[in-house]
């Protein structure tokens, strides 16, 4: 070989990258369930370490956070009760992300619809009877989310700005509306602290079962969602939009059209999440009425794979997750930042998990050759 061509070999190796990041294709069903509890058993090791540096048991500590959900009703239901509004935001945002638009404002539009079914909880409870009153304010919380989903939605289909900022500024928005509210005009009579008062029992959710009425709801928003995606003409042209906008515009869809529906749909979800939270939890309006939710749902979503069945699970074994470190906290006077560590370094495992089961990591070998 000439001393060109060797040079020029030389250089197509320099070429090629140490390592690289390649989709696969497909991994057979068992596989990808023996790498998600092979990522479990190391997550839960890793949280064991953690745990033994602070002096405790870890079995002691599992087992005691299995124990706060599973041990008794008032742990369960307080359990469920985490996961619903985690189960309708994650609905919320898969909707937008099996579209490619990345909405991590469902923590804004979470505020948003409790603001609007806390106006009524306050002003019109003594007008309306309870089951109206109630259709209104879920009603009224749906439609003011999917306004506030829809605005960046416009904003995204007619001049194509960022959604992700935009729906991200959108939950400080919302979140400064409500410390407005707490401050001056819905502030509690006789007291000066920014506190509002709590809702009447009318604007109360009813219970079933111990649990407030939105376990129900929510499930049935499942129901609707799946179907929705999987044999409506709207849910095809969703999942259209989500693979190829180029494609989509090419089989005649009115993309700009798709895109507005769809986040006005979500924000819909997210808003009746909002109202969930503050008839059936909260009985009031403050600032952590969403409490994160918004955010930890994009991981329900993700670990998902955007499927709305699959999301019942993720979301209850999140609330699992938290539910336990509250317990912990008190049990072993573990503080609430390790707590918060523990479920991190467990999500962290999972959603790695989900890594390596779409992708595979390539390694230029020796003599350039892939392997």
């Amino acid at each position: 070989m000439s001393q060109t061509s060797t040079s020029t070999v030389t250089r197509a190796e320099h070429k090629v990258p140490l390592m690289r990041i390649a989709r696969r294709n497909t991994m057979p069903h068992l596989q990808a369930w023996l790498i998600r509890g092979g990522g479990l058993l190391c997550a839960l090791l890793m949280g064991a370490l953690l745990i033994a540096s602070l002096g405790h048991n870890p079995i002691a500590v599992y087992a005691d956070m299995i124990n706060s959900a599973f041990g008794g009703r008032i742990g369960f239901n307080e359990t469920v009760r985490i996961a619903v509004p985690l189960l309708g935001a994650a609905l919320a945002v898969g909707l937008a992300f099996k579209m490619k638009f990345w909405n991590i404002g469902a923590e804004g539009q979470i505020l948003v619809g409790a603001i609007a079914a806390t106006y009524f909880a306050l002003f019109q409870f003594d007008n309306l009877p309870r089951p109206v009153l109630l259709i209104t304010m879920g009603l009224a919380a749906a439609v003011a989310g999917g306004i506030w989903g829809l605005i960046p939605a416009f904003f995204r289909a007619k001049w194509g700005t960022n959604e992700t900022l935009f729906t991200l500024m959108l939950n400080y928005v919302a979140f400064g509306i409500i410390l407005y509210l707490q401050s001056d005009p819905w502030r509690r009579p006789g007291t000066d602290f920014p506190i509002i008062d709590m809702f009447d029992l009318s604007a109360r959710l009813p219970r079933l079962f111990g649990i407030h009425i939105g376990w129900v709801l929510v499930l049935v928003l499942t129901v609707l969602v799946h179907l929705y995606l999987a044999r409506s003409k709207q849910g095809f042209q969703l999942s259209v939009v989500g693979q190829s906008e180029n494609t989509a515009r090419y089989a005649g869809m009115n993309v700009g059209r798709v895109i507005m529906r769809t986040m006005l749909l979500s924000g819909a979800i997210a808003g009746f999440v909002g109202f969930m939270q503050v008839s059936g939890a909260d009985f009031t309006l403050n600032e952590t009425t969403a409490g994160g939710v918004g955010f930890t749902a994009i991981t329900v979503a993700w670990l998902s794979h955007l499927n709305p069945v699959i999301m019942i699970l993720v979301a209850f074994f999140i609330a699992i997750l938290e539910r336990g470190s509250i317990r912990i906290q008190t049990t072993f006077m573990i503080p609430a930042t390790i707590a918060t560590v523990l479920i991190g370094i467990i999500l962290f495992f999972m959603l790695a998990c989900e890594f390596f089961i779409n992708y595979r990591l390539i390694f230029r070998g020796k003599k350039g050759a892939e392997s």
